[in-house]
């Protein structure tokens, strides 16, 4: 089969682990351009790491791609589904709090034969919850605790005044449901928001918030009561460079983007 055209909107710590992955060979998939807010920046990093795409504008991102891998702050979702999904083609959103507003998305999607993917990211057991919502799910409730710094500057906690600075025990900075944990933390709440698209929406998903100095890892535990099982699931994930993000969510990605054209398929 030929090689299915991956685009790497932003080039963070997510981005340049994709593009080296990419890069280096993945069965079915070929990097075949970059969209990047700095590009003197990326193009210096582009060919430091021997890698050879063009940095291209986002609207022209869908002549040169078949699915755009989004890596960047929030605020580009709108835009870059707009783009891709207006022409018929893929995305894969990281940001997934960004979705939660914007209905509309999906129905252009679904108009145009686009598709947005949303990868299982820092949060484990998404295929249960998916599977308990084709019965009926009573309850979802989430529980996050991170490093006071990988909380920092969250628009909620600016609002709030609300400080993690110089914690010597953990405090519950939030409580509530995903939708308002999604406004409130864009950086750092995204596994909240795909939990709720999977399960019961984002209004009837709670969560609790924890800037913790006691832990050194982004950790979550879901509890989910359905008609079909009753479960409970933690995850310690270790952070990436970037204190707000943990490693595995570009594993994450690169998992989901090897299954676009993987002849064995595990997983709902």
């Amino acid at each position: 089969m030929s090689g299915i055209r991956v685009g790497i909107v932003g080039l963070g710590a997510i981005g340049r682990k994709l593009a080296q992955a990419l890069t280096q060979g993945i069965d079915g998939l070929e990097l075949s351009c970059v969209t990047v807010g700095g590009r003197d920046k990326a193009q210096a990093w582009l060919s430091e790491q021997g890698i050879d795409c063009p940095i291209v504008a986002m609207q022209d991102l869908p002549a040169h791609c078949d699915i755009a891998v989004e890596c960047a702050p929030a605020a580009v979702v709108g835009e870059l589904c707009t783009t891709m999904l207006g022409a018929g083609k893929k995305v894969m959103i990281l940001s997934a709090g960004a979705i939660l507003p914007r209905p509309e998305l999906a129905e252009l999607a679904r108009a145009r034969g686009g598709q947005i993917i949303i990868p299982t990211g820092a949060l484990l057991g998404l295929d249960a919850v998916s599977a308990a919502a084709e019965g009926e799910i009573r309850s979802v409730r989430m529980i996050t605790r991170k490093p006071p710094r990988g909380l920092a500057g969250a628009p909620y906690l600016v609002e709030n005044a609300i400080s993690v600075e110089g914690l010597s025990e953990k405090l519950l900075v939030f409580k509530g449901s995903a939708g308002e944990a999604a406004k409130g933390f864009p950086a750092n709440v995204n596994v909240a928001a795909a939990l709720s698209l999977a399960g019961i929406g984002p209004d009837a998903t709670t969560i609790e918030i924890w800037a913790d100095p006691g832990v050194t890892r982004n950790c979550h535990r879901i509890e989910v009561d359905a008609d079909s099982a009753s479960f409970s699931l933690e995850i310690e994930n270790i952070p990436s460079e970037n204190p707000k993000t943990g490693r595995i969510t570009a594993l994450s990605a690169l998992a989901a983007l090897r299954k676009l054209g993987a002849p064995l398929r595990v997983g709902t």
